[in-house]
Order: structure tokens, then sequence, then C-alpha cells
């Protein structure tokens, strides 16, 4: 079970170019055979377009401090924020326990 969870809540108009620039750093990063990101899913807010919620899980609160901390996801933070309409705000969740799958 993923216990640390991260949301990344921004708005942008550009999400052809924000799908584009995640492909290009999960490829690189699965190239490196980096295991830090459990899964990471990009949803639209049906209610504000414009609206994104990226949910990113991860095996604990320390996996996702190694990744922050690496200058790849660093350079990738700030190619996002510039392809938002402004600054993304970020969320961070212990978890305490799934229903489902």
């Amino acid at each position: 079970m993923t216990g640390f969870v991260q949301i990344i809540d921004f708005r942008t108009t550009r999400i052809d170019e924000v799908q584009a620039l995640g492909d290009e750093y999960v490829s690189a990063r699965a190239a490196e055979g980096d295991t830090h990101v459990v899964r990471t899913v990009v949803t639209a807010d049906r209610d504000e377009p414009g609206r994104y919620l990226n949910i990113v899980e991860f095996d604990s609160y320390e996996a996702a401090m190694e990744n922050s901390a690496r200058p790849e996801t660093d350079a990738f933070a700030a190619r996002l924020a510039a392809l938002c309409d402004g600054p993304p705000t970020f969320v961070n969740l212990d978890v305490r326990f799934v229903w489902g799958r």
C-alpha cells in the first residue's frame, strides 16, 4: 500500500504541453531505473475548466522527499510552473488506509 500522496493543484491553458513535459520526465526517470514514484494520475476538474490536479503516490514520505531533492525533479517543477497560469499548490498527505483496489 502507498504510504504518502502529494496533490499538485494547478491551472493551465497549455495542458498538451504539460502532458508532453510529463511524458518526457517519466521516460527519462524510467530509463534511469528510478522507482521513487509509485503512480501519477493527472485529473481535470469538470467544474472548473483549466484546473488540474496531479495526484502522485509514493511508498513513503521519505521517498517523496528524496524525489523532491533530485535536480531532475526541481527542473521539471520549474518547467511545469512556466506552463501554468499561476503558481501550483501542493498538498502533502499521509495515507491512513485504502478501500478498494
